[in-house]
């Protein structure tokens, strides 16, 4: 991996990409500090929930045993004009 300043980023941005191309990541800084990494596009990403059961292994969380989320329980209905119709009258 190499670390770039963001002004030689913004400067040589081509050959970077070039470089992130290749397969090497690049860590953008700012004042040394890092802030930011270009990667390359395409590697599979770990979903979400593998990486939860993980952290749940190590007893670092623990998930949910059912499914929180929920439908609504109803639909408001009402007769008369939209909410949309509404806000664009207002906005005359």
């Amino acid at each position: 991996m190499i670390s770039v300043g963001i002004k030689n980023a913004k400067n040589n941005l081509s050959r970077l990409l070039l470089r992130v191309k290749s397969g090497e990541e690049v860590l953008l800084t700012e004042r040394g500090k890092p802030i930011a990494r270009i990667i390359k596009e395409g590697r599979p990403a770990d979903p979400l929930r593998k990486n939860l059961e993980n952290a749940a292994e190590q007893g670092v969380i623990q998930l949910p045993v059912k499914d929180i989320r929920r439908k609504p329980s109803f639909v408001a209905r009402s007769s008369g004009k939209s909410a949309s119709e509404m806000v664009i009258e207002n906005r005359r």
